[in-house]
């Protein structure tokens, strides 16, 4: 019977943090599409709430570490078990930083005084942020429903993304070159689409993570990537 209290003890545990990384995993999404929004639009006091926002995300990370560290203290769990505890912690550490890449397009939208505004530059931006959204949500629900071919179909997808960012950046540097005073809407629109790939980055590291959740190995294929130019990959993310 002890054993038997154990096991659903432990399955509780278990629930809380899938359901606490679930919780975050929604924060996140909605600051990924707010972040842009805000950009788009030249809302600052939307791009502030994301800001703000960015702070729930942090205390929800820190919540589920101190959860999954005391049921490993409690529980001792097997290694299949284990696995599941410790992919808690790394999908919530993901989602803490694409919650900071979201804060750190939230902050620009304040500088954007240009009235240089190019709809083929906002509109891949848009599309950009559309496909690394709906990366996000899928490997999340992949990790909730450990579905394996759904994680691997975002792993793979990474280098979409990539290209889409190159794609961009030379758009971007392009306009630059054409008039020196769009320089600064420009840089800030590098910020922000690098700040957006990188968050791509952070569905496929989930989408690893799945796999180490279920097969118990990490992956050794090497990690699929677009053709990013030498320039879009030295500008930093914040």
């Amino acid at each position: 019977m002890a054993s038997e209290h154990t096991a659903k003890a432990f399955d509780s545990d278990l629930q809380d943090l899938t359901r606490l990384v679930s919780e975050m995993g929604g924060l996140a999404e909605r600051l990924i599409v707010d972040s842009v929004d805000a950009l788009v639009r030249r809302d600052v006091a939307l791009g502030q709430k994301v800001v703000a926002t960015d702070a729930e995300v942090d205390k929800l990370q820190r919540v589920i570490e101190e959860r999954a560290v005391l049921t490993i203290a409690r529980r001792q769990p097997m290694a299949v078990d284990l696995r599941e505890i410790v992919g808690a912690m790394r999908v919530a550490t993901d989602l803490e930083r694409i919650g900071d890449l979201a804060k750190n397009i939230g902050k620009r939208v304040a500088a954007l005084e240009s009235d240089f505004h190019p709809l083929k530059l906002i509109r891949g931006l848009e599309h950009m942020t559309d496909l690394v959204q709906s990366q996000v949500k899928t490997v999340l629900d992949a990790y909730a429903a450990h579905d394996l071919p759904a994680a691997m179909t975002v792993w793979k997808g990474d280098e979409e993304v990539d290209a889409i960012c190159t794609s961009l950046f030379r758009e971007l540097l392009t306009y630059m070159m054409e008039d020196p005073r769009n320089i600064s809407f420009c840089i800030h629109l590098m910020f922000c689409a690098k700040n957006i790939e990188r968050i791509g980055d952070h569905a496929t590291n989930i989408a690893e993570t799945v796999f180490y959740m279920i097969e118990g190995q990490q992956i050794t294929d090497k990690r699929p990537k677009g053709d990013m130019t030498s320039f879009a990959t030295t500008i930093p993310g914040n």
